[in-house]
């Protein structure tokens, strides 16, 4: 299997690739973010990789490559939450506008497909342009809304993912005309397995069987955040994740706080650190009780006021460290590392803006096994 990768950033499909399993190998990934380029260079440094628009591709170019499979999380601010939702008119949309019309002049050597976005992209024309764009090729698909948080991770992180094989290439489950919000096989059982279930199940068991007995009541429990903290680290490296008093003072109320025992996480975007709501959560060693009586305590103080800080700083609470928040993401601890020059700043921005790996993982498995017996 040959893979091209494309809007690449720090490599997050490539890794989903590896963890997959499926024999091959990702000939070439193309983005055009110089640091995001740095970082997947540094972690995969025997890999073709081109810092160019995808604008100035041609589907000869493409086709030169001898690719099978394409991998692509393309830009979502057109399409999130918060934004304006610009759609196709959003400039930068315009590269994956460029794509799909490149898409029909593909040989017929490309017969695999993995589309990342945000949650809203499925009721776009650019989605919608896609789909039409596949169903001309003859394609089959399957689109997908789901979270790390859906098998076993604790953190929330709901996306859009299409997974689409070219005919008479076919999927081992039955296709929906709708939006599917969880895999059509089975994890947390092993009787009635088809070859994709069992493959994906055995990849999802180092999580789940991180979830404690006592947590297994209901399938889709995660396991608590203790298990991705950074440990053996000195109390000076982790002075720098605190959160500042300017935030305790005037934002403290807007925090998602965790702890070690918690079995959940916001999802983390490109601003954390930077702005406070809405952007991932922070991390308190101190009990929920301790935390709820900090807070009940400091409302009748003067906010910002010395007497508050003392308050809010006795919770300890810090941000997550870009080792734990890749963690979260399913980046390994062997084989992904950032280059020393890339700031703390810097690293979740271009975290926030990648792939739950494991995620991707399972998917490319569901898009490929079982492959080698079509008629």
């Amino acid at each position: 299997m040959k893979v091209l990768e494309l809007y690449s950033g720090i490599g997050g499909m490539h890794f989903a690739f590896k963890e997959s399993g499926i024999p091959g190998e990702v000939k070439v990934a193309v983005d055009i973010n110089t640091i995001a380029n740095k970082v997947y260079q540094h972690n995969f440094p025997n890999t073709k990789l081109l810092q160019r628009n995808i604008k100035s591709f041609s589907a000869n170019e493409i086709n030169d490559s001898g690719i099978d499979m394409i991998l692509m999380s393309p830009p979502c601010q057109p399409f999130t939450r918060v934004g304006l939702k610009r759609d196709m008119s959003d400039n930068r949309t315009s590269s994956f506008i460029h794509l799909l019309s490149l898409l029909p002049h593909l040989n017929k050597k490309w017969k695999y497909l993995v589309v990342e976005n945000v949650k809203g992209f499925e009721k776009s024309e650019t989605c919608q342009q896609l789909i039409h764009t596949l169903e001309n090729l003859d394609f089959c698909y399957q689109e997908f809304i789901l979270s790390p948080s859906m098998f076993s991770i604790p953190n929330t992180r709901h996306r859009y993912y299409l997974i689409a094989k070219r005919r008479p290439l076919y999927f081992n489950f039955p296709l929906q005309p709708h939006v599917m919000e969880s895999l059509p096989v089975p994890l947390h059982t092993t009787s009635s397995f088809t070859d994709a279930a069992y493959e994906m199940s055995a990849l999802n068991s180092k999580h789940k069987c991180l979830v404690e007995e006592n947590q297994m009541a209901s399938e889709g429990t995660c396991y608590s955040l203790n298990h991705i903290l950074e440990i053996n680290k000195s109390l000076e490296y982790f002075e720098q994740f605190n959160v500042p008093d300017k935030i305790l003072g005037k934002h403290a109320w807007l925090l998602d706080i965790v702890g070690p025992n918690s079995t959940r996480s916001c999802c983390f975007t490109k601003a954390y650190g930077r702005y406070v709501e809405g952007t991932g959560s922070v991390f308190s060693p101190t009990s929920p009780d301790i935390i709820t009586n900090a807070f009940e305590q400091s409302r009748s103080h003067v906010p910002g006021s010395h007497e508050q800080l003392e308050l809010l700083r006795g919770l300890a609470m810090r941000y997550f460290t870009h080792r734990e928040v890749a963690r979260l993401m399913c980046f390994p601890d062997q084989g992904f590392s950032l280059p020393n020059d890339v700031t703390i700043k810097q690293s979740y921005c271009l975290l926030g803006n990648s792939v739950n790996v494991h995620v991707v993982a399972l998917l490319i498995l569901l898009l490929t096994t079982g492959d080698n017996t079509v008629c």
